[in-house]
């Protein structure tokens, strides 16, 4: 039997490698179990934004907005190569409209019914008023007004649209935002391990008894307190894999993106209003092409089923083409994914109302060892989540340590958000057969870690094989003896997204090379 850990982490999504790494980082002995690859759904299937959620000031949720918008620095500070600000452009248009069910939408129609749904200029601006100030400001600059007329914004926008508000938010690798918090607390002494599914979990007198079955058979692992961090499969390992008879109950929302060629040549956001009261975005993304996401939907079926449907593909490419001169279409999207939300349930109406508070539901009997259960939460605030799931723990596993992880960098990231460019062009310097795209792929996934990756290469062949879209053996043996890389939809779709840049025989190429080196 494994040594016995202090806490269990069961999901190796971002909340689950977040909660391990903070607990980690206070002296626990802490062990998490995947059962797939790490950030194998949720968390590698976002819009990528590090963001307090404009439109949830229309729900009224304060609080929330709050938390992400004080987060949102702070992270960008602690990993400034897989994150960084980003300038989102608001075009405004008179036919603007609310969702109809919500709070403020409802508040308006009682006392301006002449407005019929729609959002005033006015209010627009008062809104990124507040949210310019509700979480301080610092790294990122306030809102401005642009003049779409004569400004680079507006060159792809139709003519119609003639001013914009242009304010910050933040931009996350998702993905690897995971594992690099896998990455630290491995490093803090945390004993990760993927393709590990946990099938069964019980009390056993003063300690949990949790059975996995994984890579080295069917093995027991005793601890003091498990968390259930299972994302989509919150619900089922609380009631199934761990026999509880609770009522809570999560909501499975789908969120469907498409990636499609470069629309536009700025490094700035698109945030884009519907004549339904939604917002999609249009994100530049991977140097040549464009992220629009995303769309919102109940999803009955199993999490890794989750697809974006044709008419979700169609509904966002005439949903952008409301907005840009030239139209977007099906022949346009180069790949889509999507992914499931668990929101926890609240009765809401419809999933663009579900709240997206997380919320943290703790089973201690007394005199017997604790679980935590994780639902919801946003990706910008998943280390405050962990912080609070570790305070609500505390009387359950005496002796942790403080708070630490404010301010700390995640590897790779001890450098500056300002020092970026001069981190590409060093690497570039250091490296003559890597040119700038390459190096700047390279600092926006490794940061300060590219030199380790590419050692002492003086040429490209000493890298190794070289499997195209700048994916070299060196790398690919990083990613298998450092971030748990074990197939090939592990390393072209969540360590990296090169996918977009290999051909189907270089795919296999690199799958048969995992085969090979990744058992």
């Amino acid at each position: 039997m494994p040594q016995a850990v202090d806490l269990f982490v069961i999901g190796g999504g971002v909340n689950g490698c977040g909660i391990a790494r903070d607990a980690a980082g206070r002296g626990l002995r802490v062990r998490l179990a995947e059962m797939g690859d790490l950030a194998q759904a949720t968390s590698s299937a976002s819009t990528k934004l590090f963001h307090g959620g404009l439109r949830y000031l229309e729900y009224l949720e304060i609080k929330l907005v709050r938390e992400a918008l004080s987060e949102r620095e702070v992270l960008i500070r602690a990993m400034p190569h897989i994150s960084w600000p980003m300038r989102f452009v608001l075009p405004y248009s008179a036919d603007m409209r609310f969702e109809s069910d919500t709070p403020v939408s409802k508040m308006l129609s009682t006392v301006m019914p002449w407005m019929k749904g729609k959002r005033p200029s006015w209010m627009i601006r008062s809104g990124l008023f507040l949210y310019d100030h509700l979480g301080g400001q610092g790294l990122l600059p306030g809102t401005k007004r642009l003049d779409l007329r004569n400004a680079p914004e507006g060159a792809p926008l139709k003519d119609s649209f003639t001013h914009a508000f242009e304010y910050s938010d933040g931009w996350v690798q998702d993905a690897r935002l995971v594992v690099l918090n896998a990455r630290d607390a491995e490093a803090h002494g945390a004993d990760i391990r993927v393709q590990t599914k946990v099938v069964e979990a019980h009390r056993d007198g003063g300690h949990w008894v949790i059975v996995t079955e994984g890579p080295n058979g069917r093995e027991e692992h005793m601890a003091r307190a498990v968390v259930n961090a299972g994302g989509p499969w919150v619900e089922q390992i609380l009631k199934g894999t761990m026999g509880s008879a609770s009522r809570e109950h999560i909501r499975l929302v789908r969120g469907s993106h498409i990636v499609t060629r470069k629309l536009y040549d700025h490094d700035k956001c698109y945030f884009f209003q519907g004549a339904d009261g939604r917002i999609i975005f249009a994100i530049p993304y991977e140097q040549d092409f464009t992220l629009i996401g995303t769309t919102e939907a109940a999803h009955e079926d199993s999490p890794l089923a989750a697809e974006c449907t044709e008419a979700e593909r169609d509904y966002l490419c005439d949903f952008a083409s409301e907005y840009f001169k030239e139209e977007v279409t099906p022949d346009d999207v180069v790949w889509t994914y999507s992914g499931v939300r668990p929101l926890y349930e609240d009765g809401a109406s419809s999933a663009t109302a579900a709240t997206r508070e997380y919320v943290l539901s703790l089973d201690a009997p007394a005199g017997q060892p604790a679980a935590l259960h994780v639902f919801g939460g946003k990706i910008t605030t998943y280390r405050r989540l962990a912080e609070d799931a570790l305070g609500k723990l505390r009387p359950h596993l005496p002796g942790m340590g403080g708070q630490w992880t404010k301010g700390a960098r995640l590897p790779g990231g001890d450098f500056a958000p300002e020092e970026v460019g001069a981190k590409i062009a060093k690497l570039s310097q250091d490296y003559p057969f890597v040119d700038r795209k390459w190096a700047e792929r390279m600092i926006r996934h490794y940061g300060t870690e590219s030199w380790h990756i590419l050692g002492d290469a003086k040429a490209l062949g000493d890298l190794g094989r070289d499997f195209g879209g700048t994916l070299t053996e060196a790398e690919l043996r990083w990613l298998v003896e450092k971030e748990w890389a074990r197939k090939v939809e592990d390393v072209i779709w969540r360590r990296t997204k090169l996918g977009l840049r290999l051909d189907a025989d270089q795919v296999n190429s690199v799958a048969a090379w995992l085969e090979e080196h990744a058992a």
